[in-house]
């Protein structure tokens, strides 16, 4: 668990390379097809082999629940259960992870001991990396893959339209071609820091989440500072996230398992 943009999916990766698992996506705009720079769904290349499950299969209008997350979810534990292997729920949205757990129709608790293992970065950091995200975002083709979803009447209260960075473009892609350069370069300025804060907002709300399952709801939050992994750059980063964060992670999952 974890704000978006704290080191989930490469933290999943190495848990189910190590342990044998399957990563169940709980991320409520990567579950659709897709707008994959948008919703930042992890490349293929990135996954070193590790199936998963629940990313890339909605179709972009349809709204997907929490309740259909629970049922998808569970189907899903319950197969990669059966094959011995370790089922891996990762993502942002933590209301699917609450429903799942929470829901007495789905017994999760009654059925399963989950571990969990929250991953946090100071704010300030965590802003100027999200900030710098979205240029990379940017410079390999959100706009372009904006536009290629765009209508005047996208409805940006259904499916994976709600996903920061489409409803953000609305004005400037209403504008083009139909303003001066100098105009429309303004918009999209306005538009990529919209988008910065609104993601920003995110990261703040998604940990206030956690705060409130691990203070209200008493779920036994592992949690684990990534601040200084954020605070280098190459080796120096990996080298982080080996000691502090990969180590403390296998540490923690190792007393859970015996």
């Amino acid at each position: 668990m974890g704000s978006t943009g704290s080191g989930k999916s490469r933290l999943s990766i190495d848990i189910a390379s190590h342990y044998l698992g399957e990563v169940i996506n709980s991320d409520k705009m990567q579950v659709y097809k897709g707008l994959d720079i948008i919703t930042n769904k992890m490349a293929e290349s990135d996954r070193r082999g590790v199936p998963h499950h629940l990313i890339g299969e909605v179709e972009p209008d349809v709204d997907f629940t929490a309740e259909d997350f629970c049922m998808a979810a569970t189907s899903a534990i319950e197969r990669i259960v059966e094959q011995g292997r370790v089922p891996i729920i990762v993502g942002g949205s933590n209301s699917f992870v609450e429903a799942l757990v929470q829901n007495p129709s789905v017994e999760f608790k009654s059925r399963y001991e989950p571990c969990f293992i929250w991953l946090n970065v100071a704010p300030p950091i965590l802003d100027t990396y999200l900030s710098k995200r979205v240029d990379d975002m940017v410079r390999g083709g959100l706009v372009e893959e904006v536009k290629a979803v765009f209508s005047p009447n996208l409805d940006y209260k259904r499916g994976i339209y709600r996903s920061i960075g489409v409803p953000e473009m609305d004005a400037y892609l209403r504008a083009d071609r139909m303003v001066g350069y100098i105009e429309r370069e303004t918009l999209l300025k306005e538009a990529i820091d919209d988008i910065k804060a609104n993601t920003c907002k995110l990261a703040s709300k998604q940990v206030g989440k956690i705060e409130t399952l691990r203070n209200k709801l008493g779920w036994n939050m592992h949690q684990i500072d990534t601040t200084p992994v954020f605070e280098k750059c190459g080796e120096e980063a990996d080298a982080a996230w080996e000691m502090l964060v990969k180590k403390p992670t296998f540490g923690i999952i190792d007393s859970f398992l015996t």
